[in-house]
This record gives C-alpha cells, sequence and structure tokens, in this order.
C-alpha cells in the first residue's frame, strides 16, 4: 500500500503537470471560441481548476488504495 504522503506527492506532480497543459491549452483554446482572456486570468481559471484537480486525485487515490486493503483481507 502507498504511505499518504507519497499519495499527496503524486497526486501534486501530476496536478502540477496538468495545470502547465491546462493554462498552455486554454491560451490556445480560448480565442477559438472567441473568449479574450488576459495571461492572469487564465493563471487563475487554471489554479481553481487545479485546486479542484488535486483534491478530486488524492481522495480518489486514497479510496483505491483504501479499496484494495479490503479485497487483500479477504480470503476467499
Amino acid at each position: 500500500m502507498q504511505p499518504r504522503w507519497m499519495s499527496f506527492l503524486e497526486a501534486v506532480t501530476n496536478v502540477m503537470v496538468g495545470y502547465l497543459i491546462a493554462v498552455a491549452t486554454q491560451i490556445i483554446v480560448f480565442p477559438l471560441f472567441g473568449l479574450k482572456v488576459s495571461v492572469s486570468e487564465n493563471l487563475a481559471i487554471g489554479a481553481i481548476f487545479t485546486g479542484a484537480s488535486l483534491a478530486r486525485s488524492y481522495f480518489l487515490r486514497r479510496l483505491f488504495s483504501r479499496l484494495g486493503v479490503f479485497r487483500s483481507r479477504t480470503t476467499f
């Protein structure tokens, strides 16, 4: 089983890479839809979604980690 701190570190790394990709994608895609957003607004939008993604990633990993523990304790 993965320790909690390692789950957190993995989630942070995953989400930070996602943040960079998301901001770059926003800068390219938003103008295609007629959305005029400054770089600082793109960074803020990205940060909001990054926070939500970090929480989601961490809690889902902990849930699946816990489910794995329950399976390993079950004897068939």
